[in-house]
This record gives C-alpha cells, structure tokens and sequence, in this order.
C-alpha cells in the first residue's frame, strides 16, 4: 500500500505511474485514472498515498499545457524523442511545482536530479537540472 510509503517511494510511484500513462498514450490507448493508478501501486484507490494520485491526475489534466512549458526551455530538443522515463520525470516535477502545492522550486529540481541520476545514464541528469531551471 502507498499509504506507508516513504516521500521518496511515492515519488518513484508517481514517476511509474506517469511511464504507464505515457506508454499507453504512445500506444494509443483510452486511460483509466484510477485502474492505473491501482495497477501501478498494487493497491486500492482509497489507499494510494493522495501525493502520487494528487501529482498523476494533475499530470494527467494539465499533460500538453506542461509538455509545452518544457518544450520552450529545450533549445534544440524535442520532448517527444526523450527518453521516457525522463519525460516522467520531467512530467511530474513540472506537476509537483506548478499544480500540486507549496514546494520550494530547489527541492523539486534536486529530488528530480536525484532521480535522474538513479534511472537515466550519467550524464542526463544536467539535462533535467537544466531543463528545470529554466521551466520552473
């Protein structure tokens, strides 16, 4: 269950549950909010921790509004041929910073760095710094 989950694992929750979203938008699928939600976090909706439903749905809602805020800070980028897990990252600092709640702006961009660093080869994580301290 999310409930129990550590800040850091609720992160890592929303950030898969934000991958699934992607893959199956990619595929052309219809989204079931809550069924990915339960399916991503292995538990029931009453249960999941209200950040990572909280930070999903507002990805969910707000995808092409944030896909554009990143977009305009890439230079010579393209969002859609990043990798996707960093679009997941992205995705949900953009959501966490702008649509979920008071949050210092230096706190998102080093729990996404950290992130990165983690997920992504070595070197992308100046990329996600970058790209987020221009977005943001």
């Amino acid at each position: 269950m999310s409930t129990n989950n550590t800040r850091n694992q609720n992160q890592i929750l929303a950030m898969s549950c934000i991958y699934d979203y992607l893959t199956r938008v990619e595929m052309g699928e219809d989204i079931d909010v809550k069924a990915l939600l339960e399916r991503v976090c292995d538990a029931p909706f009453a249960d999941i921790d209200t950040f990572v439903s909280e930070v999903f749905i507002k990805v969910v809602r707000n995808h092409e509004e944030i896909v554009a805020m990143l977009q305009a800070n890439m230079n010579k980028w393209k969002f859609s041929r990043l990798n996707r897990i960093a679009q997941s990252i992205l995705l949900l600092s953009v959501a966490h910073y702008r649509y979920v709640g008071e949050v210092d702006r230096s706190a998102v961009i080093d729990i996404a760095v950290r992130m990165a660093k983690r997920y992504l080869d070595n070197a992308d994580y100046k990329f996600i710094n970058a790209v987020l301290d221009s977005t943001l």
